[in-house]
Order: structure tokens, then sequence, then C-alpha cells
């Protein structure tokens, strides 16, 4: 393969197995919830500038940036992974090793891929190799949830039309994410004038028209033209059991790979609302996240783009490769037209829950595909 490593780059992931298991399981310990991943920024950029990384910064979105022949390059790379974990604990988790797996919430989404991103940012530093383009390693916040992007939009807002090509590391190795699954939510509360049960009987009850809104909003006929779904995740609301709900919420959103489906689904939504306003029931929206779906990109680009970093896994990964559709970090570039892949470097199971666990040794495949990846942008 054209892109394959050289020896020293592979004596490298070899001879580092050690130091990529020990920098695993430090970083897994550290607590990230979406919006406060302070603590494994602050490890980042430590660890980059301890290993010989210059002009390290954090921004004010906490994307660890460490930025290589950017600043009069009139074109740049980015290749980040995601500090955030799913879970909000502040406190540190509990790693553990055993049968030839590490054991952590969030091990695997996103931090094996984030150690493999500052792995490779280390044999680039301490081997003085230079970018053929501008070039951007990312340790970036807000992927997961209600983070809503944060750190991705963060980095296309500096960088903006500079930004040619982009690549996230996230997930499962064989994984290539090349479409964006934009998606809206909304939380909604419904209010109305609430009382007791039994003395302020026939009053109106906000659970029972948040219910009704919720019967009304699964009626709709999903767009076929592409991929659509709806859900309602969570509601909530009501005092005690002898109270007239006064006041009940829910958390909606709707999903596709398709921007006039997405409006189809948003013209819905609102229809509904207004339904029930018309009825003089309270109703409120806030918007709590906004991923956008994919814009026009050049086809020719972004086909020879994919078709590499497909090459590459295929070359480290016998198994079947998925190409599919993701809500990523890549939806924003994708969105701006920008080609962009999300490539998983990890091998595991259990993502988002607390048993989560990944093979130690898919670290050493999941880094040569990262560190191909990158070193086809290095002299």
């Amino acid at each position: 393969m054209k892109y394959a490593l050289n020896k020293h780059a592979l004596n490298f992931i070899k001879d580092s197995s050690k130091e990529t298991l020990d920098l695993l399981v430090e970083l897994a310990r550290i607590p990230a919830p979406s919006h406060k991943e302070e603590k494994r920024a602050e490890f980042c950029k430590n660890w980059l500038e301890k290993n010989g990384a210059k002009n390290v910064f954090i921004d004010d979105a906490k994307n660890v940036v460490y930025p290589l022949n950017c600043d009069n390059a009139e074109e740049i790379t980015v290749f980040m992974a995601h500090l955030d974990v799913v879970f909000n604990d502040e406190e540190e988790f509990d790693v553990v090793i055993k049968d030839g797996r590490v054991y952590a919430p969030g091990v695997g989404d996103d931090t094996a891929n984030v150690v493999n991103l500052l792995m490779c940012a280390k044999y680039v530093t301490q081997n003085s190799l230079k970018p053929t383009q501008g070039f951007l390693f990312v340790l970036n916040s807000c992927e997961e949830g209600l983070g809503n992007l944060k750190g991705s939009k963060k980095i296309m807002e500096t960088y903006g039309s500079r930004v040619t090509e982009f690549v996230s590391l996230d997930g499962e190795i064989g994984s290539c994410t090349h479409k964006a699954v934009g998606s809206q939510r909304y939380k909604v509360t419904v209010t109305t004038e609430g009382g007791h049960s039994y003395s302020d009987f026939g009053n109106q009850n906000a659970i029972y028209y948040l219910s009704s809104m919720i019967q009304t909003l699964y009626t709709v006929r999903a767009p076929e033209k592409a991929k659509t779904t709806y859900n309602v995740g969570i509601i909530s609301g009501g005092t005690s059991v002898n109270t007239i709900a006064e006041e009940a919420s829910m958390l909606y959103e709707f999903r596709s790979v398709d921007k006039d489906c997405l409006k189809q689904m948003e013209d819905f939504f609102w229809a509904v609302l207004d339904s029930y306003r018309k009825m003089n029931i309270g109703v409120s929206v806030e918007v709590v996240g906004i991923r956008p779906c994919g814009g026009e990109i050049n086809k020719d680009k972004f086909e020879a783009f994919t078709e590499k970093n497909k090459e590459i896994i295929k070359y480290y990964y016998e198994g079947e490769l998925d190409l599919s559709a993701g809500s990523t970090d890549s939806n924003i570039p994708l969105s701006l037209g920008i080609p962009a892949n999300t490539v998983g470097t990890a091998k595991g199971f259990g993502a988002h829950t607390r048993g989560e666990w990944i093979e130690i040794d898919g670290m050493e495949t999941g880094l040569k595909i990262a560190m191909t990846m990158v070193l086809t942008y290095f002299k």
C-alpha cells in the first residue's frame, strides 16, 4: 500500500506499547463531562508540552489545540478526538485491567482515540516532521449529547475556509463515517392552571396535555426521501399524586441526513405546538441542540479523500468496513462543504455504558491506522 508506515514508525508504535497503555489508564481516570473537560484538557496540554510540543493552547471552548505551520498556511488539515464522555461524574473513574482488556466508563468513546492522536502528535514532534500544509492536532470538547459539537464548531469558526480536510478519531476500528446525521433537539414545557386533585377537579392538567401533544407528534409520517427519525427521550412534571400538574416538560428530537427532511419535521413540530397554543395551553420551547447535516461538497475531492482513508483502514483491519452515516464532530465541516470522515481506532464494547471496555491488543492496530492517516500530511 502506498500509504504504509515505514519501519521507524512501526518500531515507535511497538516500542511505545507500554507508554500507550499507561497513558490510556491515566487519562481514563480523569472525569470529563461535556462542558467540564478542564482536567483532561490541562492533562493533555501538559503531556504534549512535556513531549516537546510548542505553542499548544486551550481555547475558550476548552479545546486543546496544537498547531503546526498554520500561521500563514492557506490550507489546513484538522485531526481531532473528543475529550468528553457521556457521564456527569466529577470524581475519578475506576479503571480495571483484566484479561487483556481495560474497563472504564468512556475508555473507548473516546479516550482510546484521544490517546492514539496524542501518540501521533508525539511521533511527529520528536522526529521534527513538517506538514505539507497547515496541520492541527485538536483534543476537543463537547462532542457528546448536549455538548452540541461546541468544540468542533469553535475550530471551524477560528480557522474557517482554510480548513480543507478534517478527520475525527472516534468509535470502533473498521468504522468510517462519511455522512452527517443532522438533529434538532428541544425542551418543550406545557403550563396550565393546575390545582388540587379533588377541590379543583376539572382544571387543565399539564401532564395530560403534554401526553396528548406527544401522541400527536408521533402521528407524523416521516419523510421517505432519506432515513428520518424522531423521539421523546425524557418527560418530567407534576408535584404530587393529589395535585393537578401545572407544568410538564419533555425532551424531543428528530434526525436525518437530509436537510429537506429536517425542514419537514421542523414544520410539523411547530404546527403541533401552535395547535396547542390555540387551545389556550401555555407552551414554551428551548432549543437544546442543533447539529447540521451535510452540505454541498466537491464530489471528486470528497470521494478521493474517503477512498484514501478506507484504503488505510482496510490495510490494517481484516473485518468488514462500516461506511455509514453518523452524528459526530465531522457534522460541522461536512455542513460547510469540507471533506470530513470520522474514523474509529479503538476495539471494544459497551460504549455509553459504565461497563465499557477496550482490548489492549487493539490499541496497536488503532495507532497504526491513526499514524498512517496523519503521516500522509507530513514530509
